[in-house]
């Protein structure tokens, strides 16, 4: 049993040093969270949709898709444009009083928050970079039981960020009683959506 306790603990350090950091998917749950629409199933999604790819990665599915220059092209380019139209709706939100009033009073519906949820996950290629590619990789450290300990631990970080993202947002709820506090959040989405937009652009057409 203990053998098989360092392998968990290295993929739970790998996977929570993986996802805790600024980006689309976090910054929507983030808002999500602050809002209370949907926060349960959102934070479900990312976390088993992390848990898929991470089990896909450590079965070997990392080789197939790094050879695949068309897979990756179509994924980056859907990404860049999702997340430059989603920059917009933010700064949007950020600039006009009626639109921030819209979204923190009228819930969305459950399945355009799934639906961007998804695209959220899957058209973001840094998310088959982390989980496929490089827990995928790193897995092969291990054998048998052991790499599948490394798995459950790097899943295991994707339940405990996303279901605590989301639940802990609440705790910034005082803060973001004032629209102001709404205006700078969805001042900075738009600013880290457009970014990662032009980030994956530029890494695009530089080969």
């Amino acid at each position: 049993m203990t053998q098989l306790f360092a392998p968990a603990i290295a993929g739970l350090l790998l996977g929570g040093s993986l996802i805790i950091a600024i980006g689309a998917q976090n910054a929507y749950i983030l808002r999500q969270g602050l809002l209370r629409q949907h926060v349960f199933i959102l934070c479900l999604i990312c976390a088993l949709s992390d848990a898929l790819l991470i089990g896909l990665g450590v079965a070997g599915l990392g080789a197939i898709i790094s050879g695949s220059p068309l897979l990756i092209a179509a994924v980056t380019l859907g990404g860049a444009a999702f997340l430059a139209v989603y920059a917009f709706m933010a700064l949007r939100r950020a600039i006009s009083p009626s639109a921030l009033e819209a979204a923190r009073t009228a819930p969305g519906s459950l399945k355009a928050a799934v639906l961007t949820c998804l695209a959220f996950t899957f058209l973001n290629p840094h998310v088959y970079l982390d989980t496929v590619l490089l827990v995928g990789g790193l897995s092969g450290r291990y054998e048998g039981t052991a790499r599948l300990a490394f798995a459950l631990g790097a899943m295991s970080a994707s339940f405990i960020w996303f279901f605590g993202l989301g639940y802990g947002a609440r705790v910034l709820q005082p803060l973001f009683a004032r629209p102001s506090a709404w205006r700078v959040l969805d001042g900075l989405i738009a600013a880290v959506m457009a970014a990662l937009s032009v980030s994956l652009l530029t890494r695009f057409f530089a080969g």
